[in-house]
């Protein structure tokens, strides 16, 4: 049974950081793309940074334009986690942050598996 579980979610004042954490289990992690994607209030679920599968460290990354140059997502394959450092946070990246797990890509339809999310407020 494969489980993605995040953590790290908080309140944060703006211009702060975060790092997001989603361990994953039951899967071959290095076999998978890794994506996170975050849902707004009263919105829907978007796009904001993956990671592309990775026999060793690293792999491609691929961002949301207006993440670029704040969030960082990497990948520890010996730990089957994946990160997404977020510095400079905005009100506007006040969401659910959610990992997903598939054959990659910047979709929602293109990930097999799912985290059960967790929360990030930034304060202004």
């Amino acid at each position: 049974q494969v489980q993605l579980v995040e953590s790290g979610g908080g309140l944060v004042q703006a211009g702060g950081s975060l790092r997001l954490s989603c361990a994953a289990s039951g899967l071959t992690f290095s076999s998978y793309a890794m994506g996170w994607f975050r849902q707004g209030p009263g919105k829907e679920r978007h796009f904001v940074a993956a990671i592309s599968w990775s026999s060793g460290s690293g792999g491609s990354t691929y961002y949301q334009d207006s993440v670029k140059g704040r969030f960082t997502i990497s990948r520890d394959n010996a730990k089957n986690t994946v990160y997404l450092q977020m510095n400079s946070l905005k009100p506007e990246d006040t969401a659910v942050y959610y990992c997903a797990a598939g054959p990659g890509g910047l979709s929602i339809p293109e990930y097999d598996y799912w985290g059960q999310g967790t929360q990030v407020t930034v304060s202004s």
